[in-house]
Formats: structure tokens, C-alpha cells, sequence
């Protein structure tokens, strides 16, 4: 805006793609000093539509993302399909560290390529008629090997959401059409999960090899070019755009739905994470979220085999002890977890096995300014915060630290906030009802797109549809985004309630709440009112606080007196609902909300 005062020329738009890799971007943590990964360099320019000279900053900043997020379909070509990526980087890491988890198993990247291939024969032979191949396990070695090994024979792997139910299992076997579900024996026992007629255990199957196949595996892997590989598994005939996974959304607030991502939406969001981050070949995730939590997909299972870079897995998001433990063991540098785990490791993970973190990512559920104080006291470093959804791959924004380079800085990282967008990805806010553009600052509905927003829902073009508008996706979420461009989400389009005419946001109550409740938490949610149409429930965790004092202290902050709950409105719970990925459970919050209010009105 200052270089176009007093001038009256047009702004042209442009945005450089394809540049990370190159000898002037810092890949591998070099600048100049490396040779690029290809000769001649590809790099694609994109111009935009002219713009008044009197446009404002945010006005360029999207124009800008948008033509970023044009610009990703230059980069694809018949190569860029999941297991394919994996066997080139599997071949040019050997003899790298790949996988461990906390069972003991420890594999390079040659023995995983190995196992893979393996797999990959196994499933065609016995899934040759079918699509889509079920998974039934947790997150581990075994895990990974089996979602490779699928995706090897070129089939889709779904890890089904072993924390949700019976019901909701069944219901995503059957819309997939699922003949054949990968799990093991002790898994099951583990879980408390029952066996079906359709489940083959991987213990079995991995016992089932000779080893005259293991030595024909080993030295197909070894000897064979990639693109040979390719052909052999059959991958020849998968297109980027084809479908690479089916992830059942959370359900948090009613039915999942079969989120379809395509090799493409997974692959352009694990490039532009590493992009961000940075990583190296030095680098290894500790992988705690379920297969079957998109983070957990994209972001420990596919980013660390494509990129190249190690995972260490433990079934157990809430078993701080052992992942303290493998953090240290395997000097992990990189960890994606929820607030909820977050302030468990806080309790029970010490400074030294948390010394080699370089990345500590948090999301999934809004990170309380308590948690990320005592994760920085302690450990001495940022949880970053950001933000994604199933149906975007997941990942739409982070935090990153700060860049310091001389007297250059640019600031990554805005406390409360959920960062900048990643590379690729354009945003927009709007109003909730004309679906008016808005400019910095202003609260309003979230529209984000990319080349990593979803396929579709599976068999459900009307749900669809009433999320997809004219290639945006409709987050749901409340939003602003700043002059600096860095994502606050303020609520959920969903998780308000309309009291007495006026619409009263959940979010804003419970972050009142839990500065009363300091260390504790609680959950906002309403139930039907006779009188008002809606009244608020708290649910809240902290046993040594009396619902009237907690009424008490709502009623002395600057909160409108219509935001209030009731004082009968208040219940202490032990824990609050939680969904395996560790969000909160909106539909179960609500179910306890009615159970409470039921009891207390007979």
C-alpha cells in the first residue's frame, strides 16, 4: 500500500510454484550449497488478473493464494501416486532408519520396500475383486506395513475407526463394500474387539512367507528400477486424481461420512508440510494419532515415507510413560498430538525425553493458553498450532517458528491464532448468509480450497454438495483473518445456539469457563428450553468446584447476561466425551447434557 500511494498503475498478481528444491530454496536446511533435484529445473510463474491500484494488502494476499492454489495441478504428473513415491524414496534410502514402534520392531527403508512388496502380493491374490481393502489396526509397524502393502497392490486402503463403535464400523464396511478386513490377533484382544468371518490376521499372513519369496522380494526390491516396480505392482493403471483412501469423519455431530482423498490431495499436503518444516533425513515423527485420524495418515504414515525421513509409532495417544520413553529412545523430533494428550505429556514426560523435539504440532480442538505456558515452561519450546479438516487432508494452516536470517525476520508463529495457510492453499472468509467476501478482521465463515480438498463423500453427492461451493469448501467454522494473514477460528457455525431470538456462541462461553476453572476443562453444549427455544449446559471436570461458585464467577465477567447458564445448568463430570482422535464428542457431550437435565427435571 505504501509503494502505491500517489500512483496510478494496475498490480499484477504473481506467484512462483515449484521452487522448493531448487538450489536457492532451503531444502535439507541448504541455500545455494546443494545440487537441485532435477536438471533443467521446472518452475511454474502465474499471473494474475490485474488489480486497482488502490487494492488493500489482504486483498493481494488472497488474489495471490488463489493463483497458489491454481498453480499445484502444473506440478502433477503420472508419477505422483502414493506408492510409487514411496518405492523411489524406499530405493534411494536403503539403508536408512524407516519404522519402529514400542513392540520392538525396528526396519530400514529397504526392509520396509520389502514388506510391502510382500503384502502387495498377498493382497492381490486373495482381494483381487475388491476396491477397497479394511484395516483393523492400531498404530505400529504391522499398521503402516499393511496400509503400504495395500496401496502397493494398488488397491484403497480404509483404516476403520476401531474407537467409534460396532454400529459405526459396520456402517463403513458396508458403504465401502468392504470383503476383507487386515488385523491381528493381539490387537483385538488388546482392544476388547470381537472377530468376524471377514477378518484375516497379519500375524498369519506375514508367517504365511516362504523364504524363497522373502529372497525373490528382497531382490526384486534391491535390483529392480522404480519404474519397473511400478509396472510390476500393477500401479501403471492409478491416476493422481484416482482415489487413494476413504477416512470417516469423527462424527462428532452425527453420521460419518466417507471422506474420499485422491493420491493427489494427500500428496500435495505432506509436500507443502515439508516444505514448512523443513525436514531432513535426520528427522523422525513420533507417531501416536490413529491411521484412521487424517493427521495420522497424512501426516505419520505417508509424509515420513515419502519424504523420507522416520516414524516411531505407539498405539496409545494417553500413554505419556511410554512415549516419553520412545522420544527418547529413537530421538524423535517431531510430534503431532491434540491438547488433551498434550497435557498429559506435561504431567508425566520429563525435559530430557522431550530434548530433541524441533517441532511440536497441536490441533483437532481449540490449544488453552494454560497448556501451551506449561509445554513452553517446561520443555522450552512452542506448541504450534494449527489447523485442518478430514475433508482438506487435513492440514489448512500452522504455526512455524519465527525466521531469523541477519537482520531479516519474518514472523511464523501468532499465539491464539492457528497460523498462516500452508503453501497451496487459499482462503476466504464470508458472510454466513449473503456469502459477502470480508475483508481483514472480520469474523465470518471459512472457505478454504486447494489442490488437497477432498474427492467427495462417499455416495453422498447431496452432502456433498452442500459443502462445495464453486471449488471452496465450506469449513463450518467462524473465523478472521488478520492484517498479517494469520487464521484465528473464533467458533463453529454449529456450535451455536439460538436463545431467546439471539445466537449465543459455545466457544466463547467455555473459554470464560475454563479460565475459572484453570487446570480443569469443560464442555458447552444446549438442550431444548420450553420458554427460550435452547439453554446452555456446562460440563465441566474440576470435582472440588460447586456449580453455584462456578455460576457465581461466570456472573462477574463482562459476558452478555443472556450467554449465562442457568445456575441448575452446571454438572460435574469425571471426564468430558472424547472421540478416539481426541476431539471432543459433541453428539456424546449433548446425549450427557439431556441424561442430566432429564434426571434433574423428574
Amino acid at each position: 500500500e505504501k509503494i502505491m500511494d500517489g500512483l496510478d498503475v494496475p498490480i499484477i498478481p504473481v506467484h512462483l510454484d515449484r521452487l522448493w528444491g531448487s538450489i536457492f530454496s532451503f531444502k535439507d536446511g541448504k541455500f545455494v550449497t546443494k545440487m537441485p533435484k532435477q536438471i533443467p529445473f521446472p518452475v511454474t510463474v502465474s499471473f494474475g488478473r490485474a488489480l486497482p491500484g488502490n487494492s488493500k494488502a489482504d486483498e493481494v494476499r488472497r488474489t495471490v493464494l488463489e493463483l497458489s492454489s491454481d498453480a499445484v495441478q502444473h506440478r502433477q504428473t503420472s508419477a505422483d501416486i502414493l506408492p510409487y513415491r514411496f518405492i523411489k524414496t524406499a530405493k534411494e534410502n536403503w539403508f536408512f532408519f524407516a519404522m519402529a514402534d514400542s513392540s520392538g520392531k525396528d526396519l530400514t527403508y529397504g526392509k520396509t520396500l520389502t514388506a510391502g512388496l510382500l503384502l502387495a502380493g498377498w493382497v492381490k491374490k486373495h482381494c483381487g475383486d475388491s476396491q477397497m481393502v479394511g484395516l483393523l489396526l492400531p498404530s505400529s509397524v504391522g499398521g503402516a506395513l499393511a496400509n503400504l502393502g495395500v496401496s502397493l497392490a494398488g488397491k484403497v486402503p480404509v483404516n476403520l475407526n476401531f474407537t467409534s463403535g460396532k454400529e459405526a464400523m459396520a456402517y463403513a464396511v458396508e458403504q465401502c463394500g468392504i470383503k476383507t478386513i487386515l488385523t491381528s490377533k493381539v490387537f483385538l484382544h488388546k482392544a476388547g474387539l470381537e472377530s468376524s468371518e471377514n477378518m484375516i490376521f497379519l500375524e498369519d499372513v506375514m508367517r504365511g512367507f516362504g523364504g524363497l519369496q522373502k529372497v525373490l522380494a528382497i531382490l526384486r526390491a534391491l535390483l529392480l528400477p522404480s519404474w519397473i516396480l511400478k509396472l510390476t505392482c500393477g500401479l501403471s493403471r492409478i491416476k493422481p486424481a484416482d482415489m487413494a483412501t476413504v477416512i470417516f469423519s469423527s462424527g462428532s455431530t452425527g453420521t460419518p461420512k466417507g471422506v474420499m482423498l485422491s493420491h493427489t490431495n494427500v500428496l500435495s499436503n505432506l509436500e507443502a508440510c515439508e516444505q514448512v518444516f523443513w525436514v531432513t533425513k535426520d528427522d523422525r515423527v513420533m507417531g501416536v494419532l490413529p491411521f484412521f485420524h487424517s493427521f495420522g495418515f497424512m501426516g505419520t504414515l505417508w509424509f515420513p515415507l515419502v519424504a523420507g525421513f522416520g516414524a516411531v509409532y505407539h498405539p496409545n495417544p494417553l500413554d505419556a510413560k511410554a512415549i516419553g520413553e520412545l522420544t527418547l529412545k529413537y530421538k524423535a523430533t517431531i510430534l503431532i498430538s491434540t491438547p488433551t494428550f498434550y497435557s498429559a505429556y506435561i504431567r508425566k514426560c520429563s525435559k530430557e525425553e522431550f530434548a530433541s523435539l524441533r517441532f511440536a504440532v497441536v490441533g483437532a480442538e481449540k490449544l488453552r493458553d494454560s497448556v501451551a505456558h506449561e509445554f513452553k515452561e517446561k520443555y522450552g519450546l512452542d506448541l504450534m498450532e494449527g489447523y485442518g479438516c478430514t475433508e482438506m487432508s487435513p492440514v489448512v494452516s500452522v504455526n512455524v517458528p519465527d525466521f531469523m536470517e541477519g537482520r531479516d525476520k519474518q514472523k511464523g508463529m501468532k499465539p491464539g491464532t492457528v497460523g498462516h495457510p500452508i503453501p497451496g492453499v487459499a482462503l476466504k472468509v464470508v458472510n454466513p448468509d449473503s456469502g459477502e467476501e470480508l475483508p481483514s478482521n472480520q469474523e465470518g465463515l471459512l472457505l478454504v480450497k486447494g489442490p488437497n480438498r477432498m474427492l467427495g463423500y462417499l455416495d453422498q453427492p447431496k452432502k456433498t454438495e452442500e459443502v462445495l461451493r464453486d471449488g471452496w469448501y465450506v469449513t463450518g467454522d467462524i473465523a478472521l483473518v488478520d492484517e498479517d494473514g494469520f487464521i484465528r477460528i473464533t467458533d463453529r457455525l454449529s456450535r451455536f445456539s439460538k436463545i431467546a431470538g439471539e445466537m449465543v456462541p459455545h466457544v466463547k462461553v467455555e473459554e470464560a469457563v475454563n479460565k475459572l476453572l484453570g487446570e480443569y476443562t469443560c464442555a458447552v453444549t444446549s438442550v431444548p428450553d420450553e420458554q427460550k427455544g435452547e439453554k446452555l449446559v456446562v460440563l465441566y471436570t474440576d470435582p472440588n468446584m460447586k456449580p453455584e461458585a462456578l455460576w457465581a464467577g461466570l456472573s462477574q465477567t463482562d459476558l452478555p447476561k443472556l450467554w449465562i447458564p442457568k445456575k441448575d445448568s452446571f454438572y460435574f463430570v469425571e471426564t468430558l466425551p472424547q472421540l478416539g482422535s481426541g476431539k471432543l464428542d459433541l453428539k456424546g457431550t449433548k446425549q450427557k447434557a439431556l441424561e442430566f437435565t432429564t434426571a434433574s427435571n423428574s
